[in-house]
């Protein structure tokens, strides 16, 4: 998945446990460890806001962005075959 989520990060520099956070956010443990395993397929504003309110962060310190492997290998490989497929036989 290209967004990893960073959240066991922010809970290390805060020393601060997956049971207290969860509390102190109103979620369960269980969604919570969904969230931070990467297997959530959204995260409401809401608790993303609480999750930075409690750990003094911001967004991007919770969650990043990075590229599938082979994703650009795919993506010049798209962009070679459009090339021939405009170019013609000139």
């Amino acid at each position: 998945m290209p967004i990893v989520v960073d959240v066991d990060v922010m809970l290390a520099r805060r020393k601060m446990s997956v049971g207290e956070l969860a509390e102190r956010v109103g979620i369960t443990p269980a969604n919570l460890a969904v969230l931070k395993n990467g297997r959530a397929k959204a995260v409401r504003f809401t608790t993303l806001g609480a999750l930075c309110e409690v750990l003094d962060c911001q967004p991007g310190d919770l969650l990043r962005w990075e590229p599938e492997p082979g994703a650009e290998d795919a993506a010049e490989e798209d962009a070679a075959e459009g090339a021939l497929a405009v170019g013609g036989d000139g």
